[in-house]
């Protein structure tokens, strides 16, 4: 095991249970909302995770009725200098980032500035006449004009056939090099007229397949509202709901709080992970709608809050309930619920940007019907859940996330403590 990896097994074996008992007594449980007790099962399960091959460190806030009833926080933000993690900790969002990137775009929809099965086109005019990759009679696939347009719609669903780069197609194959290169060449508008020279993976609304479609949403945000990206979401969520540590660059007065990424590997070890800083810097361009920003547990609670009260947060108008209620309702055909087939998401459909529980037992879970959140590639995790006025916000920074083990854990044992 190397120096970093030493480091967190002393922290794990000789501070873990002195830190608990610490960071119990500094958490915050508001008088009458719950029992404690219910929720210190969180504790001994996040303890167990960092033994057995998790974070350096992670935080997870619960609110119910608009209190807290959980905020604990465990490990290192930083295991070479010992920098604890704390409230004011600011991690990567990654994919979160999409859930804030489809409230912002739902803004202007409800502006009437668009309607979602208006072609993109229409906006985007580098996506008019769109191709798409078909399998020849000899296998080959070969590029030729699609079905019909994509539509808005299909941006927040992941129906466009817009893809992330990869290799399990010729679409991936060749969006993988543009999407490496944006974060230091490129702006939003760049990026998605390099994008909109590719050919699709299929026809818009016909498949669902995990993508860059979020991204593109930047770019129509950016068109319809006349401002940059970060700008809008600045005067719009950010500023009026107080995330006043959610940004797409970290400022030098800031980048000491930020959590170091690492990566985990089979036997448990923890090595600092440096590559993928370049779309944090100050002189980076490019704002991703579907992984940029960054931001602290709290200001992701706050915009969270925002959607389970119907919209609303301490006087501000974020989106109207009906919005909302669109937003966190199962959009997908039976036919693309057939691709959505992420083993940790049964029992879920998917919204407008956010996975939507709609069969709780074939999900093996106590949660509600309607529950919804994302996750972060790096294991951020955000619940909400309109019927019991909850929400959840996990946070760490490790690759990969382990998303799959954690996640559904957390979940089962905070609705196993609602009264």
């Amino acid at each position: 095991m190397n120096e970093v990896g030493d480091r967190k097994s002393a922290f794990l074996t000789q501070q873990c249970g002195r830190r608990h008992d610490d960071t119990l007594r500094s958490a915050t449980f508001v008088k009458g909302a719950m029992a404690m007790s219910s929720f210190e099962r969180l504790t001994p399960l996040f303890k167990r995770y960092m033994e057995q091959g998790g974070p350096a460190g992670c935080a997870c806030l619960v609110m119910r009725r608009g209190e807290t009833v959980y905020d604990e926080k465990f490990g290192y933000a930083n295991l070479e200098t010992k920098q604890l993690i704390q409230s004011d900790t600011i991690y990567r969002m990654y994919s979160m980032t999409k859930v804030i990137t489809c409230a912002a775009a739902l803004q202007l929809y409800e502006r009437g500035l668009y309607l979602l099965d208006d072609p993109l086109e229409e906006y985007l005019p580098e996506f008019k006449s769109p191709s798409v990759f078909r399998q020849d009679e000899s296998g080959n696939m070969v590029a030729g004009p699609a079905a019909g347009p994509i539509r808005i719609r299909d941006l927040f669903t992941m129906t466009s056939g817009l893809t992330y780069g990869g290799s399990g197609s010729e679409t991936e194959r060749l969006t993988g090099p543009i999407y490496q290169k944006a974060p230091a060449s490129m702006d939003v508008r760049a990026f998605t007229r390099a994008l909109a020279e590719v050919p699709l993976a299929f026809d818009p609304g016909t498949r669902w397949q995990y993508g860059l479609s979020h991204d593109v949403l930047g770019a129509l945000i950016e068109v319809l509202s006349g401002q940059t990206f970060e700008q809008y979401l600045k005067r719009e969520i950010f500023d009026p709901l107080g995330m006043k540590d959610t940004s797409f660059r970290i400022s030098e007065g800031k980048r000491d709080r930020l959590a170091v990424m690492y990566n985990l590997a089979e036997d448990g070890t923890l090595t600092p992970n440096n590559s993928l800083e370049t779309p944090y810097q100050p002189e980076c361009r490019f704002e991703s709608g579907g992984g940029g920003l960054l931001s602290t547990i709290g200001d992701y609670a706050r915009f969270a809050q925002a959607l389970v009260r119907g919209g609303e947060l301490d006087g501000y108008r974020l989106l109207s309930p009906k919005t909302v209620q669109l937003m966190a309702s199962n959009h997908l055909t039976p036919q693309q619920m057939n691709d959505y087939n992420w083993g940790h998401l049964n029992g879920y459909g998917y919204g407008l940007g956010v996975r939507v529980m709609i069969d709780p037992a074939a999900g093996g879970t106590g949660s509600s019907i309607g529950e919804y959140g994302w996750a972060g590639m790096a294991g951020s995790w955000v619940m909400i859940d309109p019927q019991e006025d909850l929400t959840l916000v996990y946070m760490q920074q490790m690759l990969p996330s382990r998303e799959p083990y954690i996640a559904n854990r957390i979940r089962n044992v905070v609705y196993s403590a609602l009264d």
